[in-house]
């Protein structure tokens, strides 16, 4: 697949702490209330390409998003998901879509997608964590900063943390 056949809106939706570590032991590495309903209102409507083994730490399909999960076991079935074994063959189910296509991990995947993707909605969380998976490194000077959301931390989010949208240029 080439650039020009790609999603028209191809975006990441991804939280990553300060150095983008994004987890440990396929587990998310903090528990934000806020940066859940972030995700959840960023991406419900919409379609939701995961790898496999993000799609186990979730444990089931997410609502009101159709989702597809990236496996290399052709065997695999899963209620409620589409399965593929590619991202190219993702994209290729998803190209007509009206809505965005969000990329929602995990680290290979995220790298594979980064090059295509048009909008980055990025969490990042202020503090750095012990990680052994992290969001691929990007030169932030070939995205434009459409809207950045500073937050502190409170009773329920245990950091602070910024919400921002970046478009590439």
């Amino acid at each position: 697949m080439t650039n020009e056949q790609k999603s028209p809106s191809l975006s990441i939706a991804v939280a990553t702490g300060e150095n983008k570590e994004i987890g440990k032991n396929n587990q998310l590495l903090w528990h934000m209330p806020a940066d859940l309903k972030f995700f959840k209102q960023t991406t419900s409507g919409h379609t939701v390409i995961l790898g496999r083994k993000t799609f186990d730490s979730v444990g089931r399909p997410l609502p009101n998003r159709r989702n597809i999960v990236i496996t290399r076991d052709a065997s695999l079935q899963i209620e409620g998901a589409e399965v593929v074994n590619s991202l190219d063959e993702a994209l290729l189910i998803t190209q007509n879509e009206e809505k965005q296509v969000f990329i929602i991990g995990g680290a290979e995947i995220y790298r594979q997608a980064l090059p295509k993707t048009d909008l980055l909605y990025l969490t990042t969380i202020h503090h750095q964590f012990d990680a052994d998976t992290f969001f691929p490194e990007f030169d932030r000077n070939e995205w434009e900063v459409l809207s950045s959301e500073p937050h502190q931390a409170d009773e329920k989010n245990k950091y602070d943390y910024t919400f921002e949208v970046l478009k590439r240029k």
